[in-house]
């Protein structure tokens, strides 16, 4: 059958890295996408950029956002190495239109505005989303939905942990149940 590969998409304080983290705890082969292919690149090209002297914070944090790009030579040769049952790619990426088609489906974490808001107060400031500016940007993703996959698989995040996770691989487990390769991202955006 070949590796299936899934993207846990999110806004930031949405639970990306504890699921990812119990992921691997149980087993499971999981990419940080934010720790392992992240770059700051052009998101039309994906060329690398350096960043550019900013006028204030707000636009330093919505530049640095709307850069996070991840590494499509990497993601691909994951995608092409079947040593791994289901590889799960963790994280947000800017470029996720660029690798979106070549995964079996797309799970997105949402959590309602007060946990989410909870959630980022906890972060330390040096992990993104625990400064106020990143909180308020973050805060308007939310809102918006609009840097994340639309019409995918979306998990209710404020379940505990191993819900969250037993849910997400059941549903991996129903999608491998269908015909190969006709489990892409387009049909299960569909589901």
């Amino acid at each position: 059958m070949g590796i299936r590969n899934y993207l846990i998409e999110g806004v930031s304080g949405t639970g990306k890295t504890t699921v990812a983290e119990e992921l691997q705890r149980r087993g499971y082969h999981v990419l940080h996408g934010d720790r392992e292919l992240a770059y700051q690149g052009d998101p039309k090209t994906g060329e690398p950029v350096d960043e550019p002297a900013h006028e204030s914070e707000m636009d330093k944090v919505v530049w640095q956002q709307e850069h996070h790009l991840w590494d499509i030579d990497k993601v691909k040769s994951v995608i092409a190495d079947h040593s791994n049952a289901i590889s799960f790619f963790c994280g947000g990426s800017r470029n996720f239109v660029r690798f979106i088609d070549l995964l079996d489906g797309v799970f997105v974490l949402d959590v309602d505005l007060d946990t989410l808001k909870r959630r980022l107060a906890s972060r330390p400031d040096d992990e993104f989303g625990g400064r106020p500016v990143e909180q308020d940007l973050v805060v308007r993703l939310h809102a918006t939905k609009e840097d994340i996959p639309k019409g995918d698989v979306v998990i209710d995040a404020t379940a505990p942990l191993e819900s969250v996770v037993d849910e997400i691989l059941e549903k991996c487990k129903l999608d491998h149940r269908r015909a190969p390769r006709e489990t892409n991202y387009a049909r299960c955006r569909n589901a």
